[in-house]
């Protein structure tokens, strides 16, 4: 389980192949300058509620992985979530889709 730290106030949990999914599209986003809310289901330890912040360039965000192998990334999975984070929604997290193979 990894960690992703917002502005040193905000730490959330999530598995590594998640992270590593997120990584790439809130990189990206903030790479255009571009802010956007992003928004996940907490845990049911700290209250089964749901939890939403904005990312922005101006923030620092720290991702800190379990394990020290690299990810196979998923360009499907990469696009539906980019596709959520150009949305007035923002980025949500879904389930990975498979990926295509042709």
């Amino acid at each position: 389980m990894g960690k992703l730290v917002y502005d040193s106030e905000v730490t959330v949990d999530f598995e590594d192949r998640l992270l590593a999914h997120l990584q790439l599209v809130i990189g990206s986003k903030l790479r255009r300058g571009e802010g956007f809310y992003f928004s996940w289901r907490d845990d049911p330890a700290a209250g089964d509620g749901r939890s939403s912040i904005w990312v922005h360039p101006a923030h620092s965000l720290r991702f800190k992985y379990l394990g020290s192998k690299s990810i196979v990334i998923n360009r499907a999975w990469v696009d539906v979530l980019t596709r959520a984070a150009n949305s007035s929604a923002g980025l949500v997290i879904v389930p990975e889709p498979q990926e295509s193979t042709s």
